[in-house]
This record gives C-alpha cells, structure tokens and sequence, in this order.
C-alpha cells in the first residue's frame, strides 16, 4: 500500500511527530487511541448543558398574523419553495431567507404529522 501524505501511518502520528498503533481495518478506534480523553478524563464544567439554556443560537421568531397567512398561503400553492420565491416571502415579510427556509421546513414535518395521523 501506498504511505503518501495521507496514508493512515501519517495520519496516525501525533504532533511530536512519533507513530501510534494503528487499529485493525473495520475496528473503529477508540478515542483514547486518537488522542482525545476519554470522558471521565474531561474537565467538569458547572455552566448549562444544553444551548438553550446558554442562550447561544437565535431566539425564536415570533411571527405576526399577517405573515403567517402569506407564508400558509404560499405553502398552499408549493410546498417546496423556489429560490426566488424565498427572496420574494423575504423581502415582502421582513424575514430572512434562512427564517423562510426553516418554516417551510417545519410545515412540510407538520403536514406530514397531520396526514399520518389522518390515516
């Protein structure tokens, strides 16, 4: 087998620069063979566990009325949404299109759930 740059020998190696043993093909390595400390060798942190409560991320959107009935009305019409229309739900709405994007995600996943459970 070839040992070029990338071969698993180099990626083996560590930042001093000496070769570990590598695991068997088909065996994952574990993360102490990595390198990476095992769990109980992680530092304890007291902060929040989850982002939600760390505050990091964006807060939900709360959308008015007004928007949310053009944003069902477009659903109606295409469930997936169109990269111009997106741009155009934006502007008209004062969103983002990352904002439009993600609920008409989140309304594909609720039709779905209300025609199983139709079912």
């Amino acid at each position: 087998m070839d040992k070029g740059p990338f071969s698993v020998e180099w990626l083996a190696q560590s930042s001093c620069g000496t070769t570990r043993e590598v695991p068997a093909l088909g065996v994952p390595p574990s993360p102490g063979d990595l390198g990476i400390p095992w769990p109980q060798e992680l530092p304890q942190s007291s902060g929040p566990k989850h982002s939600a409560e760390a505050g990091a991320g964006r807060p939900r959107t709360k959308f008015s009325s007004a928007q949310l009935q053009e944003l069902e009305r477009s659903f109606r019409e295409q469930r997936y949404i169109g990269a111009s229309e997106k741009r155009r739900l934006a502007a008209a709405l004062g969103l983002s299109q990352s904002q439009i994007k993600t609920w008409f995600q989140n309304r594909r996943m609720k039709f779905k759930r209300q025609t199983q459970d139709a079912r």
